[in-house]
């Protein structure tokens, strides 16, 4: 499958990754006492936190790195990709309770965006190239 089909879909299933991060660390403390009671205790484990944001920074640096590298070579998706998993973790180091469900879902959000503006730049170069390649045609 050729790479520029695929970034997309990367693309998607790390904005997807990103806000389901983002929601399950501004929701986790406020639900903290009522999961277990509806059958969502695991959802408080640290195994699973730290799960999402290992799943979300895989397909982070695998699609926008090789998006980066192939095709627009602008570092700003993977400027705010970095400044988001800082803020996140950042956030679990020296923040706690309240506090940590205001800066972390901040940086599941920046990475969110981080996807969306590399899914932006990807396609504006694939457009581009299409262009240019009519042009050397005619």
């Amino acid at each position: 499958m050729d790479f520029q089909k695929l970034s997309p879909r990367l693309d998607n299933v790390g904005i997807t990754a990103s806000v389901l991060c983002a929601i399950h660390c501004a929701a986790i403390p406020v639900l903290f006492t009522s999961l277990p009671l509806i059958g969502l205790g695991f959802l408080a484990n640290a195994w699973v936190e730290w799960g999402m944001i290992i799943f979300a920074l895989l397909i982070g640096f695998y699609s926008i790195g090789l998006s980066y590298r192939r095709i627009h070579h602008r570092p700003v998706p993977i400027m705010m990709l970095l400044s988001g998993f800082l803020i996140i973790i950042a956030g679990h180091a020296f923040a706690a309770g309240k506090t940590e469900a205001f800066i972390v879902p901040v940086g599941g959000i920046l990475i969110a965006i981080a996807h969306f503006v590399n899914y932006r730049y990807t396609d504006a170069c694939k457009h581009d190239h299409k262009t240019y390649k009519l042009k050397k045609v005619e």
